[in-house]
């Protein structure tokens, strides 16, 4: 399986990355890191990220979309959302992870379909799709193809929830002790 991990500029390390070592831990696994325009794209930590340019992604496999404060000027471009929704379409599973949701909203592909985001977020996030039916104490949706998790940490819930649903919970439970992680393994249960 390839897992598609598409960065922007200011997107948030733990969004994309927590869930980088969840799905990078599966047997036979390639990972591939997009962008917009290729190159070298920086989180808003400061991390660069070698990438290549997201049409390079082949059909199939997953479509990882971390948050971050670089996914509100993305919002507002028609043209990089024409280009998100080829994708997407084109993929078997998408994951989103907190404002990620935003975007994948923005193309319409979330219309009539549950999701959700990070609280902080919340409003502009449903103002990004107002026809999605969002869901505020989730903390993570599975609707379909389409997987969103809450804020930052929930990415690392919902990538083990992910691989549960596919590859059964005794895989998602191996991955989780080789991380030493507290998996939230409710998807309903969100203190925040």
């Amino acid at each position: 399986m390839t897992i598609n991990v598409l960065l922007y500029p200011n997107f948030t390390v733990l969004d994309a990355f927590g869930p980088v070592e969840v799905l990078g831990s599966l047997p036979g696994r390639e990972m591939r890191y997009l962008s917009p325009d290729g190159g070298i794209v920086r989180s808003g930590q400061g991390v660069p990220v070698e990438t290549e340019v997201m049409e390079t992604m082949a059909p199939g496999g997953v479509l990882l979309i971390p948050g971050g404060m670089g996914s509100r000027p993305l919002a507002k471009d028609e043209a990089f959302l024409a280009r998100l929704k080829a994708l997407a379409e084109q993929a078997d599973y998408v994951l989103c992870v907190c404002t990620g949701s935003a975007l994948l909203a923005r193309t319409g592909l979330l219309d009539g379909r549950r999701a959700t985001s990070n609280k902080t977020a919340f409003d502009w996030v449903r103002s990004c799709g107002p026809d999605v039916l969002w869901q505020r104490q989730a903390r993570w949706v599975a609707d379909g193809k389409y997987y969103t998790s809450a804020g930052v940490s929930a990415g690392t819930d919902m990538a083990l929830g992910f691989v549960r649903d596919l590859f059964g919970a005794e895989e998602a439970e191996t991955i989780c002790r080789r991380m030493e992680y507290h998996w939230n393994r409710d998807a309903d249960n969100d203190i925040f």
